[in-house]
């Protein structure tokens, strides 16, 4: 049952503020018609040398910013207190407030009013208020999917080999988050029922450290149905990963297939492809318009076709600068070739972002192209005539287009 907006967010301001019961806040997504500063913010208090404070984590597009602001008692002039309404005052769509005996969680409807949902907890928990902890997940470390996988010991420690898989992971899982969110508010995505979950597919799964992930970020975490399906050209890899969903008891498919080959029952809604190396990004691309996808979340690997072809063809000028030294082209290959496949997803009716993935201290493939369906292509002809003079100044033709090309005209590429 709805109620006023005002209402329940004053509700959630007491436990906002009450340090001694609050364990942890988000706020995410947006209200009809408004855009909030940030895409989601974390909220928790930690103790620092100068007393408790309020921490703040703000994530954009790009990046998480971490704030501290000092508590102070009823009647004195608090920044945590300010940090606090000033949030309440952006036009977030989700409020999900977790204190030491309860769960709230608040949804704000298309009239502006609200939905709150309480859960109380079997058992009081006790907070952790270290500043020097490790970063809060969006998955635990020693969550059972992690120990599954084998990223993990018997303790539920990760390893010491693993933690570069377990960061693109978790990074990975804050960017789908973030998307799913964001496609749900705006209508890009359909509300999943337990009678229709939502139908996501990864292409090019290999051994499913990201289809197992999401299945339990998502149904876990975000209580959202879904059923996911890895898709991989190994029939090692579908045993494997079958063996693997067995033991943890999820809902979850896998299939033998290239990515521009295999076949589904039901076209899926999300499609993910992590770094699927090469052309294989185009093929997962092409497949996501074929469905009709309404997200699309893709990490290229590396760039050999568009590199390629630059090698071979005559540099425009004043350019030649940009492809005399292979590291230098090699480098403008990788930006061209990203640039051209979010122009031809904008051509295909999505609205095209491309993110930061991981920092690149950790990998050079740190990018991310995020694509959401909008129903319609771009209006007007500036982005096709715009894609068509970069392609002939620079004589390439790229792999995404040739599978664009195929598939309006019915045949195989």
């Amino acid at each position: 049952m709805s109620e006023p907006l005002l209402r329940v967010l004053s509700r959630m301001r007491g436990h906002l503020l009450d340090p001694d019961v609050l364990v942890k806040a988000v706020a995410s997504g947006r209200q009809k018609g408004q855009q909030p500063r940030w895409k989601r913010v974390e909220l928790r208090y930690v103790d620092l040398k100068a007393g408790r404070h309020l921490q703040v984590t703000a994530y954009d597009d790009t990046q998480a910013h971490t704030s501290n602001y000092a508590t102070a008692p009823a009647g004195q002039p608090s920044p945590a207190r300010d940090a606090v309404d000033d949030l309440l005052d952006q036009p977030f769509g989700n409020w999900h407030v977790d204190t030491t005996t309860q769960s709230h969680q608040v949804r704000v409807t298309k009239k502006l009013e609200a939905v709150a949902h309480t859960t109380d907890r079997a058992a009081e928990i006790e907070v952790d208020r270290g500043h020097d902890r490790d970063k809060v997940r969006l998955l635990a470390e020693d969550d059972p999917v992690f120990r599954a996988l084998g990223l993990t010991d018997a303790q539920g420690r990760m390893k010491p080999s693993r933690q570069a898989k377990y960061r693109q992971v978790e990074e990975f899982l804050r960017l789908l988050d973030a998307s799913i969110t964001d496609a749900l508010d705006k209508g890009h995505l359909r509300r999943p029922t337990a009678q229709e979950p939502l139908r996501i597919v990864d292409l090019g799964c290999g051994n499913a450290y990201l289809t197992f992930a999401a299945q339990r970020f998502l149904t876990s975490v975000r209580e959202l149905p879904v059923v996911v399906t890895g898709v991989d050209v190994k029939e090692q890899s579908r045993e494997h990963n079958s063996a693997v969903a067995a033991d943890l008891g999820v809902d979850a498919e896998f299939v033998v297939g290239s990515i521009s080959g295999a076949r589904l029952d039901r076209a899926p809604e999300v499609v993910l492809a992590l770094h699927a190396c090469d052309t294989a990004t185009d093929e997962a691309l092409a497949r996501a318009v074929e469905w009709e996808a309404q997200l699309v979340l893709a990490a290229p690997c590396c760039h050999h076709d568009i590199a390629a072809q630059l090698r071979k063809a005559p540099t425009p000028a004043p350019y030649a600068m940009l492809t005399r030294h292979g590291i230098l082209r090699e480098r403008f290959a990788d930006t061209l070739t990203d640039a051209l496949r979010a122009s031809l997803m904008r051509i295909a009716g999505y609205r095209v972002d491309v993110v930061q993935f991981v920092e690149s201290q950790h990998t050079p493939r740190n990018t991310l192209l995020r694509a959401v369906r909008t129903g319609s292509p771009v209006k007007g002809g500036g982005v096709r005539k715009e894609y068509d003079e970069l392609v002939a100044a620079w004589s390439i033709r790229p792999r995404l287009a040739q599978l664009l090309d195929a598939r309006e005209a019915g045949t195989g590429a």
